[in-house]
């Protein structure tokens, strides 16, 4: 009894502490799965990602990283040429003019260098919140909130947010997290989403969350 009254008015600063701590327990490895290996690589294979599994990107990315390998490259590449390495990942026509374009831009606007802030990141083709907040984190390391699928979906059922509108989850998940971990604990909200809080078929019973998850708590 004590621990359902304790959930059902816990506040959504302690629920999100807890969590943190949680992710920090269960995946301490956690980090970005699409391989890159400077921030152009890391963007393009972001750009990339979009409605494609990173599993699929990875495939994809060594081949067209060895023949495009700065961004003057990829500035001066064809863009049906890039196209066809990237047909694989889908929605190739669009991506492909996206990456030739933001590299074009990045050289003409930025001085050949990946921009290190928000309103300069969503500058760039076919770039938004959720790819430059990736950026950021991961590059940059300033605070940032990945706001993919598995996050939404995740934060939902624990009740720390309750709209599955992108950026209102951003800056909702911004006043309830520790932004120094924020980076991280997104990353390993998507290993907790493929592993466990799956979106059909959840296994609660092995959640190291459940007990202060309103979702499995009912609560």
């Amino acid at each position: 009894m004590q621990h359902i009254f304790e959930v059902i008015y816990m506040t959504n600063k302690e629920r999100a502490k807890l969590a943190m701590d949680a992710m920090d327990r269960e995946y301490p490895e956690a980090a970005c799965s699409l391989r890159s290996e400077d921030p152009l690589q890391l963007l393009i294979a972001t750009r990339l990602s979009a409605q494609c599994t990173d599993a699929r990107v990875n495939l994809v990315t060594p081949v067209l990283f060895s023949k495009y390998k700065t961004v003057e490259d990829f500035a001066s590449a064809d863009i049906d040429d890039v196209g066809e390495i990237i047909k694989s990942c889908g929605l190739y026509k669009t991506k492909s003019r996206d990456i030739v374009m933001m590299a074009r831009m990045i050289l003409s606007d930025f001085g050949g260098k990946v921009p290190d802030n928000m309103d300069d990141l969503l500058k760039l083709p076919g770039i938004g919140r959720k790819t430059a907040n990736l950026i950021l984190g991961d590059v940059f390391g300033q605070p940032s909130v990945v706001t993919d699928t598995h996050l939404i979906r995740i934060t939902n059922r624990l009740g720390l947010v309750d709209t599955k509108d992108p950026y209102k989850v951003e800056m909702k998940l911004r006043k309830l997290l520790d932004l120094s971990r924020s980076g991280t604990f997104c990353h390993q909200i998507v290993w907790h989403g493929r592993k466990v809080c799956t979106a059909r078929t959840p296994k609660c019973g092995e959640c190291c969350m459940a007990s202060f998850c309103k979702f499995a708590t009912g609560k």
